[in-house]
């Protein structure tokens, strides 16, 4: 396998311990927050700020990266920044604060991504671009595997005392930044553009040739109504599902997403990545309309583990597709702008969502999740 270069393997286990600092708490956040008297409302919209922030700050250091044909320290501060970020969650319970530590995680987040999945794509030819996206996926979700379930044994011992996790997720955070110091320059073709304003960050998007527009485009479509995991875990727990089972469910959905991930990625290198984003989309329509009506736990564990499928088929496959759809020089911007607007799109979802579950129950924002995932597929399905 000589697609797993080096750097490939580096960014791969740096995203592993990172993943499993930041799913320590992700399974736990909307319960803390509900256990100290935040709304549904409030956790989307914090969720969705939150990712609005990376989604700014992912299409500017993108094309930043680009512009020095230099990627490696945007991935130091990037995972330096999410690192910090962990126990600060663990001094106060305050709206502003928790605002404020989400927000340096994700604009760690937004510093890194662009750059780290150009580097991704340098380390790769278009044959082999899915098996590397989808085994770094794998590798990642790995540590989404084990973080929940540390949190879990933790949980178990004791008892409703979320605080001491989020010291505890620094460590795993601060080994994935001494792992990014063993990473090597493989120096870019710089684009020769100069650096655009933070707030003209998207601005690939109008000099993007037009495929990578329709398809982004249509994945936009989908973004806006898909809302923050966060709210399938309130969904669980709303229907009886225990606070440990709800981790418990988490973790099922993405030990599925580590075992498909790579596999999935093999298939997308040989059917071509629009099938497989299509079948995803699919899935997620299943899953989004089961829920809406599902009871019992292990109706949950099913949806949850298919769940996990849709993930797989769809977030490094779709990487790679539009990594293949933009000039090699611009490999970051795009990425970038990809993810940027993605995260953006995340804002609208998350608060959306969270007000239409105040105002008509879960049932609505699911469903008409679900009937977008549709429509965005038969799209795709044709272009």
């Amino acid at each position: 396998m000589t697609y797993l270069t080096r750097a490939v393997w580096l960014l791969s286990l740096i995203s592993l311990f990172t993943d499993l600092a930041s799913e320590m708490l992700y399974p736990v956040m909307p319960l803390y927050l509900q256990s100290i008297g935040f709304s549904v409302f409030f956790i989307g919209l914090l969720e969705g700020l939150a990712e609005a922030v990376a989604g700014l700050s992912k299409g500017y250091f993108g094309q930043w990266s680009d512009r020095l044909g230099r990627r490696v320290p945007f991935v130091q501060w990037g995972y330096g920044l999410s690192a910090f970020s962990k126990p600060m969650l663990a001094v106060l319970a305050t709206p502003l604060w928790v605002l404020l530590a989400r927000t340096l995680d994700r604009l760690g987040k937004g510093l890194r991504t662009g750059a780290r999945d150009a580097l991704l794509s340098d380390e790769t030819t278009p044959a082999d671009r899915g098996k590397v996206f989808g085994f770094h996926r794998s590798m990642d979700t790995l540590g989404a595997v084990f973080g929940p379930l540390a949190a879990l044994a933790w949980l178990a011992a004791h008892p409703g005392q979320y605080r001491p996790l989020f010291l505890w997720a620094f460590l795993p955070g601060a080994l994935a930044v001494g792992i990014t110091f063993a990473l090597r320059e493989r120096r870019a073709v710089p684009s020769g553009r100069p650096v655009m304003p933070f707030w003209a960050s998207f601005r690939y998007w109008r000099q993007a040739p037009p495929a990578y527009r329709r398809v982004v485009g249509a994945l936009l479509v989908f973004a806006l109504f898909n809302s923050a995991d966060a709210f399938l875990l309130l969904l669980a727990r709303q229907r009886g599902v225990s606070a440990t089972g709800v981790i418990g469910l988490y973790v099922l959905y993405n030990f599925t997403y580590v075992l498909s991930a790579w596999p999935l990625g093999h298939l997308a290198d040989r059917l071509g990545p629009r099938r497989l984003l299509v079948g995803g989309l699919l899935i997620f329509a299943v899953v989004y309309g089961g829920v809406a009506l599902a009871q019992g736990p292990w109706v949950f564990a099913g949806f949850f583990a298919l769940y996990g499928l849709y993930a797989a088929a769809t977030e490094g496959v779709s990487k790679a597709w539009v990594s293949t759809l933009c000039a090699p020089a611009d490999t970051g911007a795009a990425l970038g702008t990809l993810g940027g607007l993605s995260s953006l799109a995340a804002l609208g979802a998350s608060t959306g969502a969270g007000l239409l579950w105040q105002l008509g129950g879960p049932a609505l924002p699911f469903g008409l999740a679900a009937a977008v995932a549709l429509g965005v597929a038969a799209f795709l399905a044709r272009r």
